[in-house]
């Protein structure tokens, strides 16, 4: 026998209910943290493409908000990001791809919120220290600069600002940054604190009255659909300011539809943003394909549109920040969730959720057990809404190929004259969307290129005049920061090279290396021939290296192997089995000082490995056992300037 849920009436009065904003993404995100940083390579169309699946109103995700790094120059899980002031005197607002993103999304979708937030800052704040509150005053500085030059150079309106992603805050630099940006006319930004746990900013609120004053909005990440008490007292909008991370597929699609409704539904939270945006960086970097969608083949222009995008639809094609959550929502009596909103003129859309617990579970934190079957649901529609004629119905189910569909359009639900309620056959894993608003859309596009392994052989000479990018393509900075650099000093063949321009540690928000380093190239590369003109510019202890079959990266930088050929001013030479330089298989004497231009030459073929300065045998045959593949690479001794030119790669399996 079947039995029955009668949902409570579906009604609102304006004021007794909370505003929602939603909120879907964070760019690495994505947040965006260094996750999109092979995104800006794809060439046309398919980069457009791409940006109309993530932000296109009515398309696919999307996207109510775009959250993304203040870049610090350090390591930020799959990469680093350039900040706009390397040094004290230093400014440049166009370094990086997070300005030419938001500026794609803001094309797309002009009411797009836009949020910033610190993951590392430039060591100069720092002043010996890893550390950025050692001057409030200055780190202050540096913030409301990223926000005031993003209007100057971009004509973009940054919305809300955070503090220091997932490590302590500093509650007298939250109070300064507020005088700040009110210094400065910015009395429209909103502050998001603090981007790590519940606790201990909602304590330190409730204890400060002028703390609690300067915060909008408490940010907590990975909250597992649930605040706490002290959080909720200060009566401040609760988001969950970092979410998902799991990889995007029709788990992680499960995952983010549970979290989607339930933060709400258990938390109260209002916005749950994804890190990340789209998974456009190298696979076997840290946390691979946890984006919303995967771009990650420039030089194919392959992308696949992952079932997470359409997850996302459900909630934003049919909700606006502005509107707001009924009081009636819940849970199902046989498993699942769902909520309702309204924008308080009539429109209402109420989106139901039956994820079972093999397929939602996130890559964080645990999940309980819990049991979803199938049911029925009775939605009785009382008030105003009790005159909605019928309503639209959009429908994913995930699981078995056979029974997958994905944001697909059923046919409408008609009410009855005199009936205000319809009923729903829920099984495990369905998502429904029912909605007032006709403008939803599966949005779609030819079928792209299929996927392609990464050219065997590759070459740049950075002979870029006027760069649209500082970054070379392709090349991923997992330690340093590498660009364009035009040298003044040699109108010949190394007038335009590739620097790396960071001459003192960041303030590091993970284990970031002592050598600077940017990889490049296929994971499953083995035998390779890796050729490239190197410039040591710090006489006597600078250093530079290439390298071949590096195994780690992202946040695993520090403890990377490979086969790493290093020169150093001092006129010596080095083999080495890692990064950090512990594991050596040779070294000896060379004629290299700083000021010169070099050729090094890297061939690795199985068990062995030789090296050629200016195209002559230095050391050969050195044995190489471990590892067995990795990326190509270029790096420095130290957080030091230097040079490259006319990298060259050739794999041979």
């Amino acid at each position: 026998m079947n039995s029955f849920l009668e949902v409570p009436k579906i009604s609102c009065i304006s004021w007794a209910c909370q505003e929602v904003t939603f909120l879907t993404h964070l760019v690495k995100a994505a947040e965006n943290p260094a996750t999109s940083r092979l995104l800006v390579n794809y060439p046309e169309p398919y980069r457009s493409q791409i940006l109309d699946y993530l932000f296109k109103p009515n398309f696919g995700a999307s996207l109510h908000i775009l959250k993304v790094e203040i870049g610090g120059d350090g390591q930020t899980t799959d990469g680093t990001e350039p900040s706009h002031m390397h040094y004290a005197l230093d400014e440049n607002y166009f370094r990086g791809y997070e300005w030419w993103l938001m500026k794609e999304a803001k094309k797309r979708n002009p009411n797009i919120t836009l949020m910033g937030l610190p993951w590392s800052f430039p060591g100069w704040l720092g002043k010996g220290f890893n550390w950025p509150y050692v001057n409030l005053q200055l780190t202050a500085y540096y913030v409301v600069s990223w926000i005031v030059g993003a209007k100057y150079y971009h004509d973009l309106d940054i919305d809300y600002i955070g503090i220091w992603n997932e490590r302590t805050f500093d509650s007298d630099y939250i109070k300064v940054l507020r005088r700040m940006l009110n210094y400065q006319g910015l009395q429209r930004v909103k502050i998001i604190a603090s981007d790590n746990l519940w606790e201990p900013i909602a304590a330190s609120m409730l204890l400060d009255p002028e703390l609690l004053k300067v915060i909008d909005v408490i940010g907590a990440h990975y909250p597992g659909t649930h605040t706490v008490k002290d959080a909720r007292l200060t009566e401040k909008k609760l988001w969950s300011s970092e979410d998902f991370s799991t990889l995007n597929n029709d788990v992680g699609a499960g995952c983010w539809a549970r979290v989607l409704n339930q933060n709400y539904i258990n938390g109260y939270m209002t916005s749950t943003i994804a890190w990340n945006l789209v998974a456009s960086y190298y696979e076997q970097l840290p946390y691979g394909r946890c984006g919303l969608m995967t771009a990650q083949e420039p030089w194919s222009g392959h992308y696949v549109v992952e079932s997470p995008i359409w997850i996302s639809a459900h909630t934003t094609q049919f909700t606006q920040p502005g509107w707001y959550y009924l009081k009636t929502v819940g849970h199902l009596e046989k498993g699942g969730s769902y909520v309702a909103l309204t924008d308080g003129l009539g429109n209402l859309t109420i989106i139901i959720e039956t994820m079972s617990h093999k397929q939602s579970k996130c890559i964080r934190p645990f999940l309980p057990y819990f049991n979803v079957s199938r049911q029925y649901a009775t939605f009785i529609l009382k008030g105003s809404f009790s005159e909605i004629p019928g309503l639209q119905v959009w429908y994913t189910k995930l699981g078995k190929p056979s029974e997958r569909f994905l944001f697909k359009q059923l046919d409408s639900l008609w009410l009855p004259d005199g009936s205000d309620s319809f009923t729903l056959e829920l099984q495990a894993d369905e998502l429904f969307t029912l909605t007032t608003l006709t403008a939803g859309t599966k949005g779609s596009y030819p079928v792209p290129p299929r996927s392609q392994p990464f050219p065997r052989i590759y070459k740049d000479d950075f002979n870029v005049d006027y760069p649209f990018f500082t970054e070379a393509p392709n090349f991923a900075d997992q330690t340093g920061v590498f660009e364009y650099f035009t040298n003044m000093e040699d109108p010949g063949e190394h007038r335009f090279t590739l620097r790396q321009v960071l001459n003192q540690r960041p303030i590091t928000w993970a284990a970031d290396a002592y050598n600077t380093i940017s990889v490049i190239g296929d994971y499953k590369w083995s035998n390779v021939t890796i050729k490239c003109d190197v410039y040591i510019e710090t006489p006597q202890t600078g250093g530079v290296f290439i390298a071949g079959r590096v195994n780690k990266g992202g946040i695993l930088i520090r403890s990377a192997r490979g086969v790493f050929f290093w020169i150093f001013a001092n006129g010596t030479y080095r083999v080495t089995g890692d990064l950090a330089g512990w594991m050596i298989y040779a070294l000896g004497q060379a004629d290299i000082r700083a000021k010169k231009w070099y050729t090094l030459t890297l061939t690795i073929k199985g068990h062995f490995s030789s090296g050629m300065l200016n195209g002559k045998p230095l050391w050969t045959n050195v044995p190489v056992n471990f590892p067995k593949n990795g990326w190509a690479a270029i790096g420095t001794h130290f957080f030091e300037f230097a040079q490259f030119d006319n990298f060259y790669v050739e794999a041979m399996g």
